[in-house]
């Protein structure tokens, strides 16, 4: 890859003092919906916790009534 030059050299840390400055504002706005999420429905149905790798091979297979296995070739 090319070195930067100067001018990409301040773009590049303009765009990440304005990422820097406004973090601590999106993590709020997260922080918010989550909280405001789980007001509205405390316990999510959809939710599936992920899988250890171990529990991988031991999983049931698919059904296909849920769409798993379905793929175009």
């Amino acid at each position: 890859m090319a070195p930067l030059t100067p001018e990409q050299l301040r773009r590049v840390e303009r765009v990440e003092s304005v990422i820097r400055l406004a973090a601590p504002a999106l993590n709020l706005v997260l922080a918010v919906g989550e909280r405001i999420s789980k007001l509205v429905e405390p316990e999510d149905h959809e939710y599936y916790p992920p899988r250890a790798r171990g529990e991988a091979a031991k999983a049931p297979a698919p059904s296909a009534g849920n769409g798993a296995g379905l793929r175009a070739e």
